[in-house]
């Protein structure tokens, strides 16, 4: 992914559709925006805090906002992201991230889903929003986002996130649930290759791999020519390897009605963990795959794709606070969501520190000009 020239966040927001009746606008969407960007970039989560933050701040954000009634309300906060359509909100994100990145050859973009756990509202009897992001594991880039409509699932939510976002010549990964036909057929239109897991839930090609590799790996006259590589992982005191085989150009074996589109390899990987206390576990998955590698650079992709839950969900959750989060009225908990990941993207983009996520967030909290650096207001 190439970094295109800085522009200022706010510039990308200022045209957004304010839903606000004219009589009841005391404060500038823009400002209401901008301010809940700070905070949440500062490390404050909640609307008492975020009216506090900015009144802190107010002398120093009169520099470059215009507030003519002070600072809002934490009740004008809440308010507003209720009745904040999340759609424009994503589109400006959009925008922004289209504005100043640009994806490069062969980049690996992660798609995966994420249950806001404490976003259900019980008086409205509305359940936990679930989100699906598509993440630039080069740069730790939220590239977009879409919520999981209430009546569907993953299935449906992934074909309208790639329409929204420009993935020529990359490499999408999935998990099982983006195994569908469909799903494969959009992203070969949108001349972007995919690796996606496969499980039982396409049982006739799942069960035609298994096949596949028992005879391309018990008779050496096979001609199938299987390729392997391993490698092994130490981490928390759990040990694992993998050992990464590849078919390539043997999709005709498992799909001879060519159902997938550009289906060319099928790869296995088999997993052995040893975990702190010896407890042993084996594991064997399936993926396929448009692209014709070597064993050694699918298991990069392969794990590079695990990025996203480590990179993005498991950050958004212990160091955004995301999981504990009580945001849950109407459009609130989904338009909070895109301003965390705002928040994170805008975080891993600087270049001047090495330091952790968490000491951005401070120094952003008490340094007006390195908040201006992320913001590059």
């Amino acid at each position: 992914m190439k970094l295109r020239p800085k522009t200022a966040i706010s510039d990308f927001f200022s045209d957004i559709e304010d839903p606000r009746v004219e009589r009841h606008k005391k404060h500038q969407l823009i400002g209401i925006i901008t301010i809940t960007i700070c905070a949440v970039i500062s490390g404050v989560e909640h609307w008492t805090e975020i009216e506090s933050y900015g009144k802190v701040k107010q002398k120093w954000f009169k520099k470059f906002l215009k507030l003519p009634h002070s600072i809002p309300s934490h009740d004008t906060f809440s308010r507003v992201f209720q009745i904040l359509n999340p759609e424009e909100l994503q589109r400006c994100f959009l925008n922004w991230t289209q504005s100043v990145f640009e994806l490069s050859e062969s980049e690996i973009i992660p798609i995966d889903g994420k249950t806001l756990r404490h976003s259900y509202d019980t008086a409205s009897e509305k359940k936990a929003i679930h989100m699906v992001s598509a993440w630039s594991t080069k740069n730790k880039l939220v590239l977009g986002q879409l919520k999981v409509d209430k009546k569907s699932n993953e299935i449906t939510a992934i074909p309208s996130l790639l329409k929204k976002l420009k993935i020529k010549g990359c490499i999408v990964t999935l998990d099982a649930m983006g195994c569908q036909k469909k799903i494969v057929e959009q992203i070969i239109e949108q001349d972007a290759d995919y690796l996606i897991a496969l499980k039982k839930n396409q049982s006739s090609l799942y069960e035609a791999s298994e096949e596949l590799f028992i005879k391309a790996l018990a008779f050496n006259s096979s001609g199938l020519n299987p390729e392997s590589f391993s490698e092994d992982n130490f981490s928390h005191g759990r040990e694992e390897t993998r050992a990464i085989t590849v078919l390539n150009n043997s999709s005709h074996l498992v799909d001879p009605k060519s159902k997938w589109k550009n289906l060319k390899s099928i790869i296995r990987v088999d997993s052995l963990r040893v975990d702190p206390k010896g407890k042993v576990k084996f594991e064997q998955r399936y993926f396929i795959s448009s692209l014709v590698l070597d064993a050694k650079s699918f298991a990069k992709i392969i794990r590079t794709h695990w990025s996203i839950e480590n990179q993005l969900n498991w950050v958004l959750d212990v160091q955004l606070n995301e999981d504990d989060s009580r945001i849950r009225k109407e459009n609130s908990p989904e338009n909070m969501a895109i301003i965390r990941q705002l928040a994170l993207s805008l975080l891993n983009q600087d270049p001047t520190s090495k330091k952790s996520l968490k000491s951005k967030q401070n120094k952003a909290s008490w340094d007006n000009d390195y908040l201006l650096q992320i913001l590059a207001v």
